[in-house]
């Protein structure tokens, strides 16, 4: 039964839990104590809708709950750029995740990677999970569940204030208590700006536990001529050494394409962009746009957004986990090894505990090219 499917199915039944949001106006989520804040048109009359002025090196707690349930539903917004300096906002703003009173975060993505809105820039994202639609309004349906504690919060990392940070994160408190088998949503983001010649770059390592692999996010920037996408997506489970268990056919394979993704038009080349549920390629650019137009500079390397969502298909694992992704492309000499900038997302669930994070790279680090 697929994803949606499944949802509409349970809705014929009487649902064991109680719905509750948090938002700016609302920061506790509390039964009753939503809307109260006032603005010049009265009390409760649309007084707090967002958080103002999040300072430089501030970290704001979003949503901070106690008891058992799960989180539904996350949106966001917030202004991508007012100025050159600005561009990078979405790269610099880390959103984490934290289960049960865990010390270290299960969810550590910068926001825009988090919704596969790579390169620091927004684009429209039409998938079960995850959903951006005009304009920056990031959205995410991955259920979160918690046995006694979530918290959630959002670091600004970037140079300026952020004006303006909108959200709404919708839960549920459950009636009865969660399984012994619950597993817990993580995210991890890496990047490599110039990979190793021969050597795959790793999606995700150090995974212990018992758990499902359930999403790639990859944002490319290929810094080579000619086809790039013929490196193999590798999934070693338990205890695989030299040889993965799960070994794909290729990158645009791998993310449900063929054939590069492009077709020919008038002589020339062009990518065909895509987003259907569990797989998409939302994003494609060779051209760099700050500050609304007044800058524009074509002389950029290509850049690429992907996603795979392993719903139908949950990647298992009993004892541990790595997962890569080669750099191998092909032109007039055949195939060749490649180095290009890879940064990606990897969403999974694991019984906790989980093993940390490597640590995240200094937002500048984390600038596009």
């Amino acid at each position: 039964m697929s994803w949606d499917a499944t949802a509409l199915e349970s809705l014929g039944h009487a649902q064991r839990y109680e719905s509750r949001a948090i938002t700016a106006e609302n920061r506790t989520g509390a039964k009753g104590n939503g809307g109260k804040a006032a603005s010049p048109l009265g009390v409760s009359r649309k007084g707090s809708p967002c958080l103002q002025n999040v300072a430089s090196g501030e970290t704001v707690t979003l949503a901070d709950i106690e008891g058992h349930g799960a989180i539904t539903h996350i949106w966001f917004t917030v202004d991508e750029k007012t100025s050159e300096s600005d561009c990078f906002v979405l790269r610099d703003l880390v959103l984490r995740m934290y289960w049960d009173d865990e010390d270290t975060p299960s969810v550590e993505v910068p926001l825009g990677d988090f919704f596969c809105c790579g390169f620091a820039r927004a684009c429209l994202v039409n998938s079960a999970p995850v959903a951006v639609v005009p304009n920056r309004g990031f959205n995410c349906y991955w259920k979160m569940p918690f046995r006694s504690h979530a918290r959630i919060t959002l670091e600004n990392q970037h140079a300026n204030p952020i004006p303006a940070l909108f959200y709404q994160i919708d839960y549920r408190l459950d009636d009865d208590p969660p399984a012994d088998d619950l597993a817990h949503f993580h995210a991890q983001w890496r990047r490599q700006p110039i990979t190793e010649l021969g050597h795959d770059y790793v999606v995700l390592d150090g995974v212990k536990g018992r758990g499902h692999y359930v999403g790639t996010y990859l944002a490319l920037s290929t810094l080579e001529r000619y086809w790039w996408g013929e490196g193999e997506m590798k999934f070693y489970i338990d205890g695989d050494d030299e040889y993965p268990t799960i070994c794909g056919t290729g990158t645009e394979d791998y993310f449900g394409g063929s054939w590069s993704f492009a077709h020919q038009e008038n002589g020339r080349t062009v990518e065909q962009t895509y987003c259907t549920p569990y797989l998409g390629y939302p994003y494609y650019s060779r051209h760099d746009e700050l500050i609304h137009n007044d800058y524009h500079n074509d002389d950029v390397p290509p850049q690429r957004g992907f996603y795979r969502w392993h719903i139908p298909d949950p990647i298992t694992f009993r004892h541990d986990l790595k997962v890569t992704l080669q750099q191998i492309g092909v032109g007039y000499r055949g195939l060749f090894e490649r180095r290009d900038d890879v940064t990606t997302v990897a969403y999974w669930y694991q019984v906790e505990p989980h093993a940390p994070f490597p640590a995240l790279p200094a937002a500048p680090a984390r600038w596009p090219r």
